[in-house]
C-alpha cells in the first residue's frame, strides 16, 4: 500500500552564499557571486540554480531514512553551442609534475535547513519520452566505470589461433573443405584455443557452430562448461533459442550444467521478450535436481528487469514471494527494472516495502534510484534527492556523481557537470575514467575540443589513463564531425597505449570515411579490421555494403551481402532501390530476383528468400507509384493545353 502525506516544498528555505564560476588561475582562495539564473519550481520562488545543485556537509534533512520525494518536473537551461576548431595533439608529451585541474573552477555552496520528504504518491510516468535517452545496456554506456567482469586470460598459442581463423574465414563458404583442411593442420586443440576462436566468430554463428561441432568430434578433445557457454551465448544472440536449449540438454546429459548455464538461457529469453520461456528456465532447474535459492531466483529478476519486463518480473516475484525470503538484491533488482520502464510510482512502491522489511537501501540501490529520476526526466527531484543522500547517507560514490554529470553533460549544462565534478574531488572521490569520458563526450558534444584536449591530457596527469570506453567516445566525437583522419590519430593512439580497439571502433572509423567520401580509407579500415583478426559484425558489413553500393560497386556488394547471410546473420537495412537501380543502368532490371533464383538453385535458400522477399517488395512500390505517376502525367497534359 502506498503512503501518502501533505505536499512539501523541498527548496523553499534554500539559502546560502551565491556561487561565480571562476577561472582556473584565480580559483584557489577565492569566493564569490555569480549572476543568479533564475529557475522556478513549480509552488514555491524563484531561487538561483546554484541553490538547487548542493549543499554543504553539514546540512540538516528532517526526515526518516530516506524516503522517496514527490517528483516534480524539472525546466532545462537554453542550449548554448560555441564553435571552436579542432586543437587536439594527441603525441604531446603531458608534464609530469601535478597541478590543478585544467577545467574552469565552480565553486558549490550552499545550506539545507528543514526540508521534509513526502512519500511517492505521484502518477506513473510510463509514457514520458526523453530526447536523449539514457543508454539501457550498461555496457554500451560511455560512463559506465567498468567492466562487467575481468576476462580469464587464455593460454591459447596466438599462432594457432591466426591460422584457426584463417582458414575458417577464407574457407567456411565452400562447405565441405574447411573440416577436412582444420583436419591437416595438425591443431593442438585446447579449451582456451576453442573459447577464443569463438570469441572471433561470435558475431557469425554459423562458422562458429561449424568450428564447435568441428572440435566435438576431433580424439582425445571433450567441451567444458565454458566451450558449451561461449557457444550458448553466440546461440543466444542470434536468437536460436532450439539449437540452445538441445545444447542444455546435452550439458544435462554430461553432468556439466551450472547456474551460469541456465543465467545464460535466462537471459537470452529475457532479452528477447520471451518471458514465459525465461520462467521455463526456473522450472528446468528443478527438473534438473538444482537447487532453486533467493540468488537464483534474483538473477531471474535481473534478467526480466534489464529486459524492460518489470511488470513481469514483478508478477514472478509476487507468484513466488511465499516459497523464497527476498533480501536486499531482490528488491534492489525490482527497483531497477521498474526504474528502467519509468514508473517511478512502482519504484516509489518497492523502495517503500524494502523499508518496511526492515532493509537499508545501500548506495547501490540509491544510485539505482537517481538514475531512475534521471531517466524519467525528474531533474530537479534527482538533485533533491542526491542532496539527502549527501546529508543523510549512504554518501554518493564516482558512480552516484558520474550518472548525475552525465545528464547535465546531455544536457550541455557544462557549467553545473563541472562544479559536480569539483564536488565530487573535494569530497574525497577519486575520479575514474568514466567520469572523464562524460565530461569530454559533453563538451566534444558542446564543440568545444580545446577542452576534450585539455581533458585528455589531465588524465595522465592524474594516473587515470584513458580505457577503451573513452577512446570510442573520442572516436565518435571525431566521426559525428566527419573528421576521420583524426579518428584514426585516436585508434592509433590506443593501440600504443596497450587497449586492444573493439568492432565498434573499426565501425565508426569506416563510416566515418564513407561519409565523406572517402572510399579508399574506407575499403582500409575494412581490410585493417580482417588484418587484425576481427570478425565483421552485422553493422560492419551493413557500413561496408552501403559503402560500396554508394560507389555503383553493386555487383561487389552483391558478394559481401551473399557472404554476410551465409554466415547466420540477418538481411541489412540498405537502399535496395538504389541496389537495383544500379543493376537496372546496367541493363539487369531484374537482378534481384535473378540472385534470388541463383541462391535457390545453388541450395542457398536463405540466401534466395532474402531476394525474393526484397524482389517483391520493390513490385509493390512499383505498383504503388504508377498510377500516381500516371495521373501527374495527365495533369501536365491539361495544363499544357489548357491555354
Amino acid at each position: 500500500m502506498i503512503r501518502r502525506c501533505l505536499h512539501s516544498n523541498w527548496l523553499s528555505s534554500f539559502k546560502g552564499p551565491d556561487t561565480k564560476f571562476i577561472p582556473l588561475n584565480q580559483r584557489q582562495g577565492r569566493e564569490g557571486q555569480c549572476s543568479r539564473e533564475q529557475v522556478r519550481i513549480p509552488g514555491s520562488s524563484s531561487l538561483p540554480f546554484s541553490h538547487s545543485c548542493c549543499c554543504s556537509h553539514d546540512c540538516r534533512v528532517s526526515h526518516s531514512h530516506n524516503q522517496i520525494p514527490y517528483v516534480w518536473p524539472y525546466s532545462s537551461a537554453p542550449r548554448t553551442i560555441l564553435q571552436e576548431k579542432l586543437s587536439l595533439i594527441l603525441n604531446s608529451t603531458a608534464s609530469s609534475k601535478p597541478k590543478t585541474s585544467l577545467l574552469p573552477s565552480f565553486t558549490l555552496q550552499g545550506k539545507v535547513s528543514g526540508l521534509s520528504i513526502r512519500w511517492f504518491s505521484c502518477s506513473s510516468n510510463d509514457d514520458a519520452d526523453s530526447d536523449a535517452e539514457n543508454e539501457e545496456n550498461d555496457e554500451s554506456d560511455n560512463c559506465e566505470s567498468e567492466n562487467k567482469g575481468a576476462s580469464v586470460k587464455s593460454t591459447a598459442d596466438p599462432e594457432e589461433l591466426h591460422k584457426v581463423c584463417k582458414v575458417i574465414d577464407e574457407l567456411f563458404a565452400l562447405d565441405h573443405n574447411m573440416e577436412a583442411v582444420l583436419d591437416e593442420c595438425g591443431i593442438n586443440l585446447s579449451h582456451d584455443l576453442v573459447i577464443e576462436v569463438l570469441e572471433r566468430f561470435r558475431h557469425a554463428r554459423k562458422p562458429a557452430f561449424r568450428f564447435f561441432c568441428w572440435a566435438a568430434e576431433k580424439p582425445g578433445f571433450v567441451h567444458d562448461s565454458r566451450t558449451y557457454h561461449s557457444m550458448m551465448i553466440i546461440l543466444a544472440k542470434a536468437r536460436q533459442f532450439e539449437t540452445m536449449m538441445s545444447m542444455l540438454e546435452e550439458m544435462g546429459e554430461k553432468r556439466l550444467l551450472t547456474l551460469e548455464t541456465f543465467s545464460i538461457a535466462m537471459r537470452a529469453f529475457a532479452a528477447a521478450k520471451e518471458r514465459k520461456k525465461a520462467v521455463g528456465i526456473f522450472e528446468l532447474m528443478k527438473n534438473h535436481k538444482y537447487k532453486v535459492g533467493v540468488e537464483t531466483i534474483n538473477a531471474l529478476l535481473d534478467s526480466l528487469g534489464r529486459a524492460k519486463l518489470g511488470k513481469e518480473a514483478q508478477a514472478l516475484f509476487g507468484k513466488l514471494e511465499g516459497r523464497f525470503t527476498p533480501d536486499l538484491r531482490t528488491y534492489t533488482v525490482l527497483l531497477n527494472g521498474w526504474c528502467r520502464v519509468k514508473n517511478l510510482m512502482e519504484a516509489g512502491r518497492i523502495w517503500n516495502e524494502m523499508l518496511d522489511r526492515g532493509f537499508k537501501p545501500d548506495i547501490v540501490t540509491h544510485n539505482i534510484m537517481l538514475e531512475g529520476l534521471l531517466r524519467s526526466q525528474r531533474r530537479s527531484d534527482a538533485i533533491k534527492f542526491f542532496e539527502v543522500m549527501k546529508a543523510k547517507g549512504p554518501s554518493p560514490d564516482v558512480r552516484s556523481y558520474t550518472i548525475l554529470i552525465r545528464d547535465l553533460c546531455k544536457q550541455t549544462k557544462m557549467k553545473e557537470a563541472v562544479g559536480y565534478f569539483y564536488e565530487m574531488v573535494d569530497s574525497g572521490c577519486h575520479p575514474d575514467a568514466a567520469v572523464y569520458t562524460c565530461l569530454m563526450t559533453g563538451y566534444g558534444n558542446h564543440k568545444r575540443m580545446d577542452m576534450v584536449y585539455e581533458l585528455l591530457k589531465e588524465m595522465k596527469e592524474k594516473g587515470c589513463p584513458p580505457d577503451g570506453k573513452t577512446y570510442n567516445a573520442l572516436i565518435k566525437l571525431m566521426t559525428s564531425q566527419s573528421m576521420p583522419d583524426d579518428a584514426v590519430r585516436i585508434y592509433k593512439k590506443m593501440i600504443q597505449n596497450g587497449i586492444e580497439p573493439s568492432i565498434h571502433s573499426y565501425n565508426m572509423i569506416m563510416k566515418s570515411y564513407f561519409r565523406v567520401r572517402n572510399f579508399e580509407m574506407g575499403h582500409a579500415v575494412w581490410d585493417e579490421m580482417s588484418k587484425k583478426g576481427f570478425c565483421p559484425d552485422d553493422n560492419s558489413y551493413t557500413v561496408f555494403i552501403g559503402g560500396l553500393i554508394s560507389q555503383n560497386r553493386s555487383e561487389e556488394a552483391c558478394k559481401y551481402l551473399e557472404e554476410m547471410i551465409e554466415k547466420g546473420m540477418k538481411a541489412p537495412q540498405l537502399d535496395y532501390n538504389k541496389f537495383a537501380a544500379d543493376f537496372s543502368r546496367a541493363g539487369k532490371p531484374d537482378i534481384l530476383e535473378e540472385l534470388a533464383q541463383k541462391m535457390k538453385f545453388s541450395g542457398k535458400f536463405e540466401v534466395s528468400n532474402v531476394f525474393a522477399r526484397w524482389a517483391e517488395m520493390m513490385k509493390k512500390r512499383v505498383k504503388r507509384r504508377e498510377p500516381s505517376d500516371r495521373k501527374c502525367t495527365q495533369l501536365v497534359h491539361d495544363q499544357r493545353y489548357s491555354f
